[in-house]
């Protein structure tokens, strides 16, 4: 499948990206002719949006804080065949969008990861994010079944069905971690690729803070864990509060077996409160295990009411000749 063919969108999130935002359209236009670049400005007080419209974006505003709220609102928006993503600050090297677009297209795959190389003469990684973000990507390895290779990249290539399937709950930097977990419990086809990675032009300033944005990121991985694994969640602390109920239990039976009495009643009465709670963890657990599969059925549902990437293309130029 030719990608001239298809409609190419890219969108790029934005919050006082001046000093490279231009860079970035220049860039995604020439690597990819034909593409429709969108620049979401999310509550800039620069002058991005005007250089980027100067590149020749079209330019969107999103008064919403937050770069999952601008992701939310492009894929809601924007009508396309093949979807980019892509950060703002020019750390990404667009030169690699033709590949990922043709490895998407060969697939065909629903999600191309740009998987993050750091030029070996520049330190492109804050302190902290590369540790960081290993550490992360083994946790939602272990809590989804899955290894994932970058799941924090911003550079990441969607087909159409996969963005009008992707429901986009989080709000701000969380979002790539959402955008992977969907792709691991919808198993979509997908694959990743590797691409380079810079250091921010002089000028530009990251948002990023390591210890708020992780710590909203693991609080993300938890509530997931909870939507998505529902048994292990609630059967981990179920199975701790039983183990620790017979743990108080059983001395107290025993004392009783010898003389007849129960001594220790609060004792007693704590046990069996941790039994309850443990069996009510357990059937809290099987009940949303029930629901989370009839939701998966749902997103598959809307999953599959789209053609692959290039399918529709395809059997429309069939009809026309």
């Amino acid at each position: 499948m030719d990608s001239t063919e298809l409609r190419i969108a890219a969108v790029v999130p934005c919050h006082n990206e001046e000093a490279a935002v231009a860079k970035v359209v220049a860039d995604l236009k020439a690597a990819v002719p034909g593409i429709v670049v969108y620049v979401y400005d999310n509550l800039s007080t620069d002058r991005t949006a005007e250089c980027a419209r100067e590149a020749g974006a079209i330019v969107r505003y999103e008064n919403t804080k937050g770069k999952g709220n601008v992701v939310r609102r492009a894929f809601a928006d924007i009508e396309a065949d093949v979807y980019l993503m892509i950060d703002g600050d020019d750390t990404y090297e667009a030169s690699a969008a033709p590949l990922m677009i043709k490895t998407l297209l060969e697939g065909p795959y629903d999600h191309v990861l740009g998987v993050r190389k750091q030029d070996e003469d520049t330190n492109a990684y804050r302190s902290g994010h590369e540790t960081g973000n290993k550490v992360l990507n083994g946790v939602v390895g272990k809590v989804f079944g899955d290894n994932v290779e970058d799941m924090l990249s911003g550079f990441r290539v969607f087909s159409r069905r996969f963005v009008k399937s992707f429901p986009a709950v989080s709000r701000e930097f969380e979002i790539e971690t959402e955008l992977t977990v969907h792709s691991l419990h919808l198993r979509v086809p997908q694959t990743a690729v590797q691409v380079g990675f810079r250091d921010r032009p002089a000028g530009s300033e990251s948002k990023l803070r390591t210890y708020r944005d992780g710590t909203k990121i693991l609080a993300l991985i938890l509530g997931l864990a909870r939507h998505e694994r529902p048994v292990a969640f609630y059967g981990l602390f179920g199975t701790l509060a039983l183990l620790f109920s017979v743990i108080l239990t059983v001395p107290i039976v025993i004392e009783f077996y010898n003389t007849h009495e129960v001594a220790r009643f609060p004792t007693l009465f704590f046990a069996f409160t941790l039994m309850l709670l443990g069996c009510l963890a357990w059937t809290a657990g099987l009940i949303l295990d029930g629901i989370r599969r009839s939701r998966h059925e749902a997103a598959r549902l809307v999953y599959l009411r789209y053609s692959a990437v290039g399918e529709s293309t395809d059997i429309a130029a069939g009809d026309r000749r």
